[in-house]
């Protein structure tokens, strides 16, 4: 990655690294075992750390990246936060509810940051690492890039900000990437928006010479910085989801519930006249679909749609509210046990089956716990 922990001068054992180039606050995201995945002081820190940045007149802009070969972040720590939900842990300054409250008001302070923010998004960049990614100004994918939301595997939702961020797609192609939580490359984020630009891991390694050689001159920190990340020419392939956008168009229709997608996706798959290249996206797909969360699918469904026509702040609410209600009367607990404590792979479902699935419950999760002014985001975007 771009700066290895050797090279900040800081304390190798903090999770969050600091340095400053050239008036460019780099800030690296350090525990490369976990692949930079969040915990609740990282989160705190960088929180305490944004507003001090934001204060500092020396700084003009942040550089976002993640320490060793293999990613960004992979999104927030997950095996903490069940293990709290399975001892109750959910309120007070160290519950399981406090990280999200946390970690949401991190993402909205970056988004609405009042200097450029640059994310290097290179390796695996996947959940909360999207929502740190998903905030900046400048988001730089690389060949070496995986992106995805895969909530609805573990019984949640695409949070962090995605039901507002994804929107930022055409309806069909936000509801296959949030839906089945398909890892994308640099070139998939670049054509759906999700990264500003693509170029080769090799390019990335290097760019601390570049940016303190580059004039960060008033009025075109943007630019310059541009200068620095940007390669010559963008990594020029073409990743998988352009090639499956006419199957995603066809499949995904927003008047389609996740039932009546997986029904055509069936449909589909039966027609032997189907090429092997489009019969194995209709059985990626599938699988995602049939073996995924159905309460979490549906609700995720709705959650989506519902975004494309709220604020960042009110999606954070909406978004709050549908993770409590998966922790406390859901399906997280049960999927984060089967794929990542247990791993078993065989998670135990409720309902079990898309067809059990009743809008009443995809309501009750869609509602929020709170009432407006009690909200823990209330606050936000006021």
């Amino acid at each position: 990655m771009s700066a290895s922990p050797a090279s900040v001068q800081t304390s190798e054992e903090a999770e969050v690294l600091y340095r400053v180039v050239n008036g460019v606050a780099i800030v690296t995201l350090n525990r490369p075992a976990a692949l930079n995945a969040l915990s609740h002081a990282m989160v705190r820190d960088l929180a305490v750390a944004l507003e001090r940045m934001r204060a500092d007149d020396d700084i003009v802009a942040i550089v976002l990246n993640g320490a060793g070969p293999k990613g960004f972040c992979a999104g927030g720590d997950v095996r903490a936060l069940h293990q709290q939900a399975v001892r109750g842990e959910k309120l007070g300054v160290t519950g399981w509810q406090q990280f999200f409250v946390d970690e949401y008001r991190l993402d909205y302070a970056l988004h609405t940051f009042s200097k450029p923010v640059v994310a290097l998004l290179d390796g695996v960049t996947m959940g909360g690492g999207m929502g740190l990614g998903q905030a900046a100004t400048l988001r730089v994918a690389t060949s070496r890039t995986k992106i995805a939301m895969p909530e609805t595997r573990i019984g949640l939702l695409p949070d962090v900000g995605a039901t507002h961020f994804l929107a930022a797609m055409p309806v069909e192609m936000e509801l296959y990437v949030g839906l089945t939580g398909v890892t994308l490359s640099g070139a998939d984020a670049l054509y759906c928006g999700l990264a500003d630009a693509c170029v080769s891991g090799e390019w990335l390694d290097g760019f601390e010479a570049r940016l303190a050689q580059t004039p960060m001159q008033a009025g075109d920190v943007s630019g310059a910085l541009r200068r620095v990340f940007e390669a010559p020419c963008h990594v020029a392939q073409t990743g998988t989801l352009e090639a499956h956008a006419s199957l995603i168009k066809q499949y995904f229709e927003r008047s389609r519930t996740v039932e009546q997608i997986v029904h055509a996706l069936q449909v589909g798959l039966a027609d032997e006249a189907a090429s092997a290249q489009t019969q194995a996206w209709l059985k990626a797909t599938l699988d995602a679909l049939t073996h995924y969360s159905p309460t979490m699918l549906e609700v995720t469904r709705e959650a989506l749609l519902r975004g494309r026509n709220l604020t960042l702040a009110e999606s954070f609410r909406m978004e709050l509210g549908i993770v409590t209600r998966a922790i406390e009367e859901g399906d997280f607990c049960e999927g984060v046990r089967a794929h990542l404590v247990d791993k078993d792979r065989m998670p135990r479902w409720v309902p079990a089956r898309l067809p059990e699935m009743r809008p009443e419950r995809v309501q009750h999760f869609l509602a929020s716990p709170w009432r407006s002014d009690a909200h823990p985001l209330a606050d936000l975007g006021v």
